[in-house]
């Protein structure tokens, strides 16, 4: 069974208030709830809630992600303003949706800092204490990534603090980078290559290493990019699917192209992924707050089998009815992630995972780094693993995608960004894409540069620490 079934509500930080205007999490007397490997677990688990993509959360990650970028528009009824703000870059300090994932992504913070801070008082099996150590740190590594990536310096804290030392200054990216590498470095010998039986979703050494690989990638240290990904291979647990739309259905989820899945579960609970009513067509009782842009479809070459796994448009099947051009304002809906009204018991409680890396991705992170490197005639190899995979699944495999040989610097940087793209679309990557290949400006109206690069830090977390400072022109 999925692990955050099980999660619990224990310990979690749930005001509405900011994070440094709450008593320390240890104040829930940490040191006497410490005392079995049945306390820590739970403690443990409660650190994979802010994960979750789901109403109680409150997760608008998606939306920096995918409003902001070229893939979607807002769509739905206008009723979400702060969505509006986001796809016209008119969003302010005092946006809802950015206070709400500071403080998210904090409480996650908080109880990776409550079980590190205690777990070596615990009575458990050292095999079990050191899992649960590298679980901690790879969330608490995960939970800074998307901090930095959204907001760029944040506050650093990595201990559990009094209340009159929460107010700390942000630190610089490059300090939270080599925070996180160490902690995944750390973590890495700790965590199992596979998870067990029953335990999917809980962190694994190829988590950690994938997420050290990332880091090192959005901080263009090519070389380490391809050192953890040797390292990643040599665990022998991953390679591509056959079929690139299991990486999204129910019963073929968790498989070996998952590195790093976040679960959901349909039980009515909270725990269900809410994109399945956020994006999906009003038509079929969703919100519709993501149409696919007709610039996202043209981006596929003819024949690509993954444009009508990852978009719907006229005269498809569509979840028991056939698209039309009515079901979006512009005339395409994302397919990813929603299911049927008659496989979920509520709209908003889907259960398709969201695989934040995927094996695919870790390929072309070695792909793109080896022609930053100029290794040009080496990088075609992965381009072409992932490619090869797509081009089998097309009704002419002959002539769709063909095979790119060109060994130019400039041109193969292009067609790797062009791949990034119609493989991971709608995965919550592409404006950050964007941003960190410095073209944003290119493609989004309304991007200003030295500003829109990160999203303002919320107005109510400087009015509560008076430490940090707003990210500049906001």
């Amino acid at each position: 069974m999925k692990l955050l079934r099980y999660i619990l509500p224990l310990l979690m930080l749930t005001s509405c208030e900011g994070i440094l205007d709450k008593d320390p999490i240890a104040t829930y007397d940490a040191g006497s709830f410490f005392q079995t490997g049945d306390d820590a677990l739970q403690a443990l688990n409660a650190a994979y809630g802010p994960l979750l993509f789901n109403n109680d959360n409150g997760n608008f990650y998606w939306a920096f992600a995918e409003i902001t970028s070229d893939e979607a528009i807002t769509g739905g009824d206008g009723s979400r303003p702060g969505l509006v703000e986001l796809e016209a870059f008119t969003y302010t300090p005092r946006t809802e949706e950015f206070n709400t994932f500071w403080k998210v992504q904090y409480e996650g913070i908080a109880q990776c800092n409550l079980v590190l801070d205690n777990i070596e008082n615990v009575e458990v099996e050292e095999t079990l204490r050191a899992q649960y150590t590298g679980e901690a740190l790879f969330l608490r590594s995960y939970y800074y990534f998307l901090l930095t990536q959204v907001f760029g310096e944040v506050p650093l804290i990595t201990e559990l603090l009094p209340p009159d030392e929460l107010r700390q200054p942000a630190s610089s990216r490059e300090e939270i980078f080599a925070q996180i590498i160490a902690d995944c470095e750390r973590a890495a010998p700790l965590l199992p290559v596979v998870a067990a039986a029953g335990s999917e979703g809980r962190a694994t050494r190829g988590a950690a290493l994938a997420l050290a690989s990332k880091t090192n990638l959005y901080a263009e240290n090519w070389s380490a990019v391809l050192s953890y990904v040797s390292r990643i291979k040599d665990l022998g647990v991953y390679a591509l699917v056959e079929d690139y739309a299991d990486n999204y259905g129910k019963f073929t989820q968790n498989n070996s192209e998952s590195v790093w899945e976040i679960q959901h579960a349909n039980l009515e609970l909270g725990l269900g992924n809410f994109l399945n009513q956020w994006w999906a067509s009003r038509k079929i009782d969703g919100y519709g707050f993501a149409e696919v842009t007709p610039s996202f479809v043209a981006a596929f070459e003819e024949g690509d089998p993954r444009l009508p796994i990852t978009v719907a448009m006229r005269g498809d099947e569509y979840f028991g009815r056939t698209y039309t051009n009515s079901f979006s304002s512009t005339k395409y809906s994302v397919r990813k992630y929603i299911q049927s009204d008659s496989v979920v018991t509520q709209k908003a409680d889907g259960d398709i995972n969201y695989t934040a890396i995927r094996y695919a991705e870790v390929l072309l992170w070695e792909a793109e780094a080896l022609i930053e490197l100029n290794q040009t005639a080496a990088a075609l190899a992965p381009l072409e693993e992932v490619r090869a995979r797509a081009r089998a699944q097309s009704i002419e495999p002959a002539t769709t995608l063909p095979v790119i040989t060109t060994t130019d610097q400039a041109a193969l940087r292009e067609l790797l960004r062009h791949e990034r793209q119609v493989e991971l679309g709608f995965e919550m990557h592409r404006f950050f894409d964007l941003v960190r290949w410095g073209v944003a400006a290119d493609s989004l109206a309304g991007f200003e540069v030295g500003k829109h690069e990160v999203f303002p830090i919320p107005q109510a977390e400087i009015d509560l620490n008076p430490m940090l400072k707003q990210n500049p022109n906001y």
